[in-house]
């Protein structure tokens, strides 16, 4: 099975669930597991090395990175930057309503603008048919 990387703000994660589960849902379809690294691990400030340690090697064991980008996170662009040196694909994801992200949209090859989560639905399965793995 393959599996994708889910690249969030860790403090908006709660406001995200809804687009998380249309994610998660959707690829299970085609048979991709979705990683959610803030979901996965909790870390302490004093524990930020094995943090993004554990948060590369998650990226390098995964064959897509997803960045939804509704609320800008340092942390994401991070993530982002990383999966793009590995030669991942990365698919940018963000509400029509959020603000643009020039670098995270400039990293990704991908771009997917949505409005609600049935047009996430659409949209991402349409990418998904086209997706390099």
């Amino acid at each position: 099975m393959k599996k994708a990387y889910l690249a969030i703000s860790y403090q908006n994660r709660k406001h995200l669930s809804a687009e998380i589960e249309t994610i998660k849902t959707v690829l299970a379809n085609f048979k991709i597991e979705l990683f959610v690294f803030v979901d996965n691990y909790h870390f302490t400030p004093a524990e930020e090395k094995q943090m993004m340690q554990q948060a590369f090697s998650q990226i390098v064991s995964s064959d897509l990175l997803i960045a939804e980008v509704s609320e800008k996170a340092i942390g994401a662009g991070i993530e982002i930057g990383y999966a793009a040196a590995l030669n991942k694909p990365i698919l940018y994801l963000r509400n029509n309503n959020a603000e643009h992200s020039t670098t995270a949209s400039g990293s990704a090859g991908y771009s997917l603008m949505y409005h609600d989560l049935q047009d996430l639905t659409q949209k991402l399965k349409t990418t998904l048919l086209i997706l390099p793995f």
